[in-house]
């Protein structure tokens, strides 16, 4: 391959010596001035090697490679310093200031050879190095991509599979998971809920907020589809699908291992009709020993079936439904997230309107 090489000398003839021992298989470029080099880099040429003079009247070879170290360009450019003066300070100095090797005046056609090469074939490899890199981060990003696309389906086929035992709840899913979404933001501005709601969190609450009623494939139809009250036997047998939604997830986790998401989703299916008071179910568990992603489904999937219409009741208005959501801070909801709720009951509005059944 052809590779680009810069020298910059102020002596006319040290520099014509230099190109045609190099043009050999290489594209060689003369700058007579630091100056020069700098024009040559601005105007948006790119060099594989830079060969630079020391000791130059205006500008010296330690002036321009700093600007060098510090242009897009030429950043990343080896260069190798041309002396007339053998001195450890100064080889020291060149070197801190990013010089990749040294080579000392009167040039030696071999020595020049032989250290051009070196330097241009790790330049070489560095540039493999980093094509196979960014190829490796494309493949990866495709590959998440992929994977992230892969279990939103599956998450959204459970979901759905379990909304069909119950055809009157149609996009339920879709608002919850976005009410979830948006109560999780608004605690992340501030409070002491802010530091456990990092951007990711709040995205593997939404992705799993659809799995919460994934147990209700293990409740009779007889009972989920009753049009009138439950007996006590009955309600019974529907608490138990929040311990079906679990188990199932459980055993995914004993197949693929567990990952943040399983862990969230678990959480929610498990505990989300759990109460501030301890008074819920399965567990039993209050305040701040329920799960924070359970507990803002808990206040999400309460506003969905109180605005939407049941087999077993008529839909209440968002008034109606807003005042049942404050009579249970502190009881059936947390406070704190009865406050977000207040500040965002707008968008939940919104919500509701845009995944209306």
């Amino acid at each position: 391959m052809t590779h680009r090489i810069l020298v910059v000398d102020d002596e006319p003839i040290i520099s014509q010596i230099i190109a045609r021992v190099l043009r050999h298989g290489n594209d060689v470029t003369i700058a007579n001035s630091g100056d020069q080099a700098l024009q040559l880099v601005d105007d948006g040429n790119e060099f594989d090697l830079i060969l630079l003079d020391v000791v130059m009247p205006e500008m010296t070879g330690h002036d321009v490679i700093a600007l060098l170290k510090r242009h897009p360009n030429a950043r990343d450019t080896p260069v190798i310093f041309l002396t007339g003066r053998s001195d450890q300070h100064e080889e020291e100095k060149g070197l801190k200031l990013g010089a990749v090797d040294y080579i000392a005046k009167p040039i030696s056609r071999p020595i020049l050879t032989v250290r051009v090469e070196t330097q241009l074939a790790l330049k070489d490899a560095r540039d493999r190095l980093e094509a196979q890199n960014r190829l490796l981060e494309q493949r990866v990003r495709e590959r998440t991509r992929e994977v992230a696309l892969t279990q939103d389906v599956t998450i959204l086929s459970l979901a759905s599979l379990a909304e069909t035992r119950d055809n009157e709840t149609g996009n339920h899913i879709r608002r919850t998971q976005t009410y979830v979404q948006v109560l999780a933001e608004k605690l992340a501005d501030d409070g002491p809920y802010a530091g456990d709601l990092d951007e990711h969190t709040i995205t593997l609450f939404k992705k799993s907020a659809p799995l919460h009623d994934i147990g209700k494939v293990g409740v009779p139809d007889a009972v989920l589809l009753k049009p009138g009250k439950l007996t006590p036997e009955e309600f019974e047998i529907i608490k138990l699908h929040p311990v079906h939604g679990k188990t199932a997830l459980v055993e995914a986790e004993s197949i693929l291992g567990t990952t943040s998401f399983l862990r969230h989703a678990k959480d929610i299916a498990y505990y989300h009709h759990e109460k501030w008071d301890g008074t819920g179910y399965p567990e039993g568990l209050a305040g701040e020993a329920i799960p924070l992603s359970a507990r803002l489904m808990a206040l999400a999937d309460v506003y969905d079936a109180l605005i939407c219409k049941r087999i077993y009741k008529p839909a209440f208005s968002d008034d109606e439904t807003v005042k049942i959501i404050i009579e249970g801070k502190g009881t059936h909801f947390d406070p704190l997230i009865v406050d977000a709720f207040l500040a965002v009951h707008q968008q939940f509005v919104e919500i509701a309107e845009r995944f209306a059944d």
